[in-house]
């Protein structure tokens, strides 16, 4: 820029301003609706369906172990049912776990349950798991896996 092109009052220094500064545009409300849209669409893209969740969380299921017996309480055979869905709000995912214990005075009950619990918090997309604890039908070893059974060696 020459001496001579040196905005010298108020008025000329804004012009060059306007005239240099860089364009901002505004998003319009389409652009951000279409926005929002496809990144909701790639978000639910990486959403496990329904089943897979269910899957996803029988695989944490077997981690869990009772701690009085050696082996884990899928194959234990306490779970009776896991259910998911999708949330229709958040669009993550909830889970139901059946479950019963091998007795209703079994001592470490809150532990293996808090232990269900917090599957949500190992799994990406799992916003919460209720756990609902039953006792009819009653635990017993027929409930057993033949995995579990040969670990007890009652096979």
């Amino acid at each position: 820029m020459s001496e001579e092109n040196i905005p010298t009052t108020y008025e000329e220094l804004r012009a060059y301003e306007e005239k240099h500064a860089p364009k901002e545009e505004t998003p319009s409300e389409t652009n951000i609706k279409k926005n929002m849209e496809a990144n909701k669409k790639a978000y639910l893209a990486h959403l496990p369906s329904d089943e897979e969740m269910e899957e996803l969380v029988i695989e944490q299921l077997k981690t869990i172990y009772d701690p009085e017996l050696p082996v884990n309480i899928y194959e234990l055979g306490l779970i009776y049912n896991v259910d998911c869905w999708t949330d229709e709000v958040s669009s993550l995912k909830m889970c139901k776990i059946t479950m019963t214990l091998t007795s209703a005075a079994c001592s470490m009950s809150e532990i293996i349950v808090d232990l269900v619990k917090s599957i949500s918090n190992r799994l990406e997309y799992l916003e919460n798991v209720d756990v609902e604890l039953v006792f009819d039908p009653p635990w017993g070893q027929d409930s057993m896996s033949d995995e579990a059974k040969l670990a007890m060696g009652l096979l």
